[in-house]
C-alpha cells in the first residue's frame, strides 16, 4: 500500500500529477479541490494517496489532506460509487461543505455535481449520515462555537431532527444558556416550529 508520496511536482494536468520521487514518476489522480492548492511545477509536495488496483489497472490517487482522503476511502465503499464519482464530489465540494450537506440532509447541494443524480445524492446522504460526526462540521457552520452547543445539537440530532432543523434552533438560545435548558428550550422552538 502507498500511503504518502512526497517528491518534487514535474507536470500538472488535470486531473493527472506528476510527482518525481527519487528517479521514478508517479503519476496520481487528484481532486481539483487539491489540484488548486498545489505549488508550482518544480517544488516540493507531500500527497495522501489511495492506491486503488482493478483487474485492468494500478491507480494512485493523491489528496492534500488527510480529512480529504478519509473522505474519498468512505465514499467508494458506497455502492455505486466509484473513484472517478468520488473524485468529482470532492472536486465539487469541499470536505466541510460536504459534511454540512450529509448533516443537514440537502441533496440539493450534491445534485449540484457533474455525474450526481437526484437518486445517487439520496443514497449518498444515507450511507454517510452515520459516518460524519455532527460535531466536525460546527466550526465551519459558525452556529455552534462551545462545547454547551455542540452537546445540545448532539442531543437534538439523536433525537431525529434534521442539521438545518437543529441549527434553526440553536440559533435562537440566549448567550450562557446551560445544556438541559438549551435542550427543553430547543425542543420547545422546534414543536412551534412543525
Amino acid at each position: 500500500m502507498i500511503g504518502r508520496i512526497t517528491g518534487l511536482l514535474l507536470e500538472k494536468h488535470p486531473p493527472l500529477v506528476l510527482v518525481d520521487v527519487q528517479g521514478v514518476g508517479y503519476e496520481i489522480d487528484v481532486p481539483m479541490s487539491t489540484f488548486c492548492k498545489l505549488p508550482d511545477i518544480g517544488n516540493r509536495i507531500t500527497l495522501h494517496t489511495h492506491y486503488w488496483v482493478r483487474e485492468d489497472a494500478h491507480l494512485l490517487f493523491g489528496f492534500m489532506t488527510e480529512q480529504e482522503r478519509t473522505l474519498f476511502r468512505q465514499l467508494t465503499k458506497i455502492s455505486g460509487i466509484g473513484a472517478r464519482t468520488g473524485l468529482a464530489i470532492l472536486s465539487g465540494l469541499s470536505v466541510t461543505d460536504l459534511h454540512q450537506a450529509v448533516v443537514s440532509q440537502d441533496s440539493i447541494r450534491l445534485t449540484g455535481i457533474p455525474g450526481i443524480g437526484k437518486k445517487t445524492a439520496e443514497r449518498l446522504l444515507l450511507e454517510l449520515r452515520d459516518k460524519i460526526n455532527p460535531a466536525s462540521v460546527l466550526s465551519a457552520t459558525g452556529t455552534v462555537t462551545s462545547g454547551i452547543g455542540r452537546d445540545i445539537l448532539s442531543a437534538l440530532l439523536a433525537l431525529g431532527y434534521n442539521g438545518r432543523e437543529a441549527d434553526r434552533a440553536l440559533a435562537q438560545l440566549p448567550e450562557g444558556v446551560t445544556v438541559s435548558d438549551g435542550i427543553m428550550q430547543s425542543l420547545k422552538f422546534l414543536s412551534k416550529a412543525k
